[in-house]
């Protein structure tokens, strides 16, 4: 009969493991210091170098879940590259990250899942905000809320494509669960008021009918905003995510109100930077058409005839004209394949107009 271990000598197999992970992560660490001065070194020291690389972290995550073999899950092993990713690039510099706040946002939490802790992530008020703090170099990316799957286009972000010189270099979803926020001294049967964010109270409305039918369901800018405004109140209630709950110091009344179980909102990684193909990748565009008949039939066959997916195609005014309109569009590919590059040359020579937002890494995580 083999002997089974005892718990001292499997906290001792846990000790050694840990130490040999700790070694590994610094060997890990200044290894990707080495890549950095190497690429120093390369550029000149007058430019300006970039260390993260979009399409190569997603590579790496994208080999991290492939070799898994558990316990763990993908996504959960995933996570841990992701962390170990992010501190490695924050020993050169921490990367600025402007997000849709305030603190405590599902925007903010987008970006940790995106980024990792280990970055200085700035809140803006507006998306606007977000797109001028990039634009002019105050931060190194940028993170905004661009679809959700029970609201649909988060129409401010697609009209800020319209002007703004940005690239799209990443996409980030984030599944949203909107629980029930209230303050220590409030009880269950003294809320008359629930706030949050327009959308939040839209994605929980059958829930509220249900639960709390008479209660004035306030909208306010965020969620965040929501929950902050508790600390004064104790007879209101908010719907707001996890971190919300946390920052503010709230209690979870209830859990999950979402009236759908699957509701995700996608997230774009804007930068001034285009990003190299990784192999799994996403095109966006914006494309306005030929005052004629068939004009946007004509625009999609490409499409169609070179088998690429679409995989969004929304339509927006144009900023100028009365009932003339921009489509954006969503494609699987990189615009640096041939089979892509050739439907765009063709597309290009048919549209009035066309803008291309930025190829980049589909979603890992």
């Amino acid at each position: 009969m083999t002997d089974k271990p005892t718990l001292e000598s499997l906290r001792d197999s846990i000790d050694s493991i840990d130490q040999q992970i700790q070694r590994l992560v610094n060997e890990r660490a200044k290894c990707a210091q080495q890549v950095a001065d190497v690429k120093q070194a390369e550029a000149g020291e007058s430019e300006i170098v970039v260390y993260y690389r979009p399409e190569r972290e997603a590579q790496v995550l994208r080999k991290v879940m492939e070799r898994n073999e558990g316990p763990l899950s993908e996504e959960t092993v995933a996570r841990l590259f992701r962390e170990i990713m992010s501190a490695c690039l924050a020993l050169e510099e921490p990367m600025k990250i402007a997000y849709l706040g305030p603190e405590g946002t599902f925007t903010q939490a987008a970006t940790i899942k995106h980024f990792g802790h280990a970055v200085d992530s700035v809140s803006q008020t507006t998306i606007d905000e977000v797109f001028r703090e990039v634009r002019a170099g105050a931060a190194h990316y940028g993170v905004v809320p661009v679809e959700n799957t029970t609201e649909g286009m988060v129409n401010t972000t697609l009209d800020s494509f319209i002007d703004a010189p940005l690239k799209i270099c990443g996409e980030v979803e984030l599944r949203i669960h909107h629980h029930l926020l209230v303050g220590s001294a409030t009880k269950q049967e003294s809320i008359t008021r629930i706030y949050s964010h327009q959308q939040s109270l839209a994605q929980c409305r059958k829930w509220l009918d249900a639960h709390y039918p008479k209660a004035e369901r306030v909208a306010v800018s965020s969620n965040a905003e929501a929950a902050r405004r508790l600390k004064d109140e104790w007879h209101a209630a908010a719907i707001a995510g996890e971190m919300a709950a946390e920052i503010y110091g709230l209690n979870k009344l209830a859990s999950n109100v979402e009236d759908n179980p699957d509701n995700t909102t996608r997230f774009l990684i804007v930068s001034n930077e285009s990003v190299p193909a990784s192999g799994d990748d996403k095109t966006s565009i914006l494309i306005s058409t030929k005052n004629k008949p068939g004009a946007l039939l004509e625009l999609l066959e490409p499409f169609q005839a070179a088998g690429i997916s679409l995989t969004r195609l929304e339509t927006r005014p144009a900023p100028h004209g009365n009932w003339a309109y921009v489509f954006f569009i969503d494609f699987e590919g990189h615009e640096t394949d041939p089979t892509v590059a050739k439907v765009l040359a063709e597309i290009e020579e048919k549209a009035g107009y066309l803008k291309r937002l930025g190829s980049y890494p589909r979603a890992v995580l």
